[in-house]
C-alpha cells in the first residue's frame, strides 16, 4: 500500500476531500521524522512506537579489497509494534 493508497482510503472512509488527508498523512510523517531525529521517541497507543536504537560501532570486511574497515556507532530508526496491532494482524 502506497502512501497515495492510504490517501484514498482515509478520504473515502471520513468524508474528508484528499487534500486535506495528503496534507495532514504528510505533517504526520514530517513529525516523526523531526521528532527522531531530535532522538525523541514516538509512542502510539494501540499502534506502535517509533525508536531510536543505537548501533555499537563495528569491524567489517571490504571483499573487494580485502580490507578491514571500522563502521562507526550510530543511531537507526525502528518500529516496534503494540501487542494489539500484532494480535490484529496475526
Amino acid at each position: 500500500m502506497t502512501k497515495a493508497d492510504i490517501v484514498n482510503e482515509i478520504a473515502k472512509n471520513t468524508g474528508i476531500d484528499k487534500v486535506t488527508v495528503l496534507t495532514t498523512v504528510e505533517a504526520f510523517m514530517e513529525t516523526v521524522k523531526d521528532s527522531l531525529a531530535k532522538n525523541d521517541n514516538v509512542y502510539l497507543r494501540g499502534f506502535g512506537s517509533f525508536v531510536i536504537k543505537e548501533r555499537a560501532e563495528k569491524t567489517a570486511r571490504n571483499i573487494s579489497k580485502n580490507t578491514t574497515i571500522i563502521i562507526p556507532a550510530h543511531n537507526i530508526p525502528s518500529f516496534k509494534p503494540a501487542k494489539t496491532f500484532v494480535s490484529a494482524v496475526k
